[in-house]
């Protein structure tokens, strides 16, 4: 053979094996394929941590976990671009924006075969936030309503005032009374402002300046009985005797109310829808346009969308899922709990918000930090 060739032979077999050692890694052991991860940013308490358990086992994708409590902090975080999350779960009007800014990546429906699963009403409801549900996918949908001590406030109501209208809480001469034993009120003028335009007769969505001014009037007129806006801490407050009444999330009172049977420390917890109506409310999956791994985000939410997890979700939360072939294998006190899952003639009550223009955002924020500093 020619000296020649017999040189570039061996220089080439000789480089050929330094990519093969390179490949082994060490010792001549394969390099292990990067480690899969899911990046989620959801609200706190808000899932089953056993089911977190449960996806990494099934498909080894590790999951980084971190929770938010408000709507404009998520906001903040994704209009600012590069978040590092690779799902997030955005309420409806919040989801509307957020589309309409471009912060989404449409779902990619065949990778998520468990959507065949969902319940056909709450998707069709949450299309008016996402047309054609092309960008996100319903986790929980709930109410936002009344919750209260009962022993607490029967005590300074009575045992003939009803607990399931708004007037307990609009009503300055019933509010005041309870002032002494706690009240708290959402951190989020998205839910209380439609529910005060509801209760008022008004249209919960109106964009009128006179008819938010109406609103914002009202609730000014009570917040000095109000303790806090906060739109998490209630949950251990109600739980814990601290607060005797909470509007809030249906799912979070219900929490709350478990919470106290668990330590059995006779506290009574009931949630009320009102009966001149509340808002519905949709939290829904969604995948930030730039997520690093959006492969191993439809695989997440497809896990999610499974009727056994999502049911042990709902389970877990006390939130009605938007998953319909769940609802069999949801707790019979949770399926049956009207607060939970409405029966038809309430179902009818229940109204839905868009997502506010600038214009009237700004009008609803310069209300809502008068009622909160009460200047």
């Amino acid at each position: 053979m020619n000296p020649l060739r017999r040189r570039f032979l061996g220089t080439a077999l000789g480089a050929a094996a330094c990519l093969l050692a390179l490949a082994a890694g060490p010792a001549g052991l394969a390099v292990a394929a990067p480690e899969r991860v899911v990046n989620i940013y959801n609200w706190s308490d808000y899932i089953d941590p056993k089911m977190l358990d449960a996806f990494t086992r099934e498909t080894g994708i590790k999951v980084v976990y971190d929770t938010y409590d408000t709507n404009e902090i998520l906001e903040t975080k994704l209009l600012a671009g590069r978040s590092g999350y690779d799902i997030v779960v955005p309420t409806g009007p919040f989801l509307q924006r957020l589309i309409k800014a471009g912060a989404f990546q449409p779902l990619d429906k065949a990778k998520l075969p468990n959507l065949k699963h969902a319940w056909p009403e709450v998707t069709a409801r949450l299309a008016a936030y996402d047309p054609g549900n092309a960008y996100a996918v319903d986790y929980m949908w709930g109410t936002t309503g009344i919750g209260v001590n009962t022993a607490l406030v029967r005590e300074r109501l009575g045992p003939n005032q009803p607990l399931n209208t708004w007037d307990i809480v609009l009503r300055p001469e019933l509010i005041a009374k309870l002032k002494d034993c706690g009240v708290t009120m959402l951190d989020s003028p998205d839910d209380i402002f439609p529910s005060v335009l509801q209760a008022l007769g008004l249209k919960p969505d109106s964009r009128r300046v006179d008819d938010l001014d109406k609103a914002g009037e009202a609730l000014f007129r009570i917040r000095g009985a109000v303790q806090k806006f906060h739109s998490s801490e209630y949950i251990n407050q109600l739980a814990n005797g601290d607060v005797c009444l909470s509007v809030g999330y249906s799912g979070d009172v219900l929490q709350a109310r478990r919470r106290a049977r668990e330590v059995k420390n006779d506290v009574d917890i009931a949630y009320y829808i009102p009966q001149q109506g509340a808002l519905m409310w949709f939290d829904a999956f969604a995948i930030p346009k730039d997520a690093a791994h959006a492969a191993e985000a439809h695989a997440f939410i497809d896990f999610m969308m499974r009727p056994e997890v999502a049911a042990a979700n709902t389970n877990f939360v006390s939130y009605a899922n938007g998953n319909l072939a769940a609802k069999a294998l949801v707790k019979p006190e949770i399926l049956s709990d009207p607060g939970i899952y409405p029966d038809d003639a309430t179902f009818r009550r229940l109204f839905t918000n868009t997502a506010y223009d600038d214009r009237t955002q700004r009008v609803v924020t310069r209300l809502w930090t008068r009622v909160r500093t009460g200047r």
